[in-house]
């Protein structure tokens, strides 16, 4: 089990961080897309001790990962910090079977477009999502180094979330009173869903 610390920023445009990203020679990583379904129990437990269970299929290139992840309660401090577990899966379909014989279900599914940088000893992930827009995510060893990186591309100014994207975008389906709980970017070839 390792410990994620990071630092979740809203932007109104990823534009302009990656522009700094590209001119401080930080590492190109991958272009991805990822899609995630959450799961809980009918009486939302993980959601209300603010743990989550998720599946996330994640594309890079023509390559397909599945990742199964449990997260633990956010910790006090002034980042986004938690514990986190994740290990690869090969069947998606046996995988939520399993789940659904442990008494979880499918509570929410969306995915992201993700463009992943590595500045010094942080990633910074460039993320869109449906419903809640663009968003900068840096991961890094510690609060310091996040708060380095995160003056280095000019965003010293922006604060961040504790709220997780699945958080995010469960409220903002409620305020829309929709369901089924699935909300995905439009794809060329495919179409929105939500």
């Amino acid at each position: 089990m390792h410990e994620e610390i990071e630092a979740k920023l809203k932007v109104d445009s990823l534009d302009a961080v990656e522009q700094k990203l590209r001119e401080r020679t930080a590492a190109f990583l991958r272009k991805t897309v990822q899609t995630d379904i959450y799961f809980d129990t009918a009486d939302r437990r993980l959601t209300r001790s603010d743990e989550c269970l998720r599946l996330r299929s994640e594309t890079i290139g023509r390559r397909a990962r599945l990742i199964l992840a449990y997260k633990g309660p956010k910790q006090q401090d002034d980042y986004k910090k938690r514990a986190e577990i994740e290990l690869e899966v090969s069947d998606a379909g046996a995988t939520e079977l399993l789940l659904t014989a442990l008494g979880y279900h499918k509570a929410l599914a969306f995915n992201k477009k993700r463009r992943l940088w590595r500045l010094h000893d942080c990633e910074v992930a460039l993320d869109e999502l449906p419903l809640v827009g663009a968003f900068v995510e840096i991961e890094g060893p510690d609060s310091r180094a996040i708060l380095h990186v995160q003056e280095i591309l000019g965003l010293s100014h922006v604060s961040h979330t504790r709220d997780s994207y699945a958080s995010l975008i469960d409220a903002e389906l409620s305020r829309l009173g929709r369901e089924p709980r699935e909300v995905y970017l439009e794809e060329k070839g495919s179409r929105q869903q939500g």
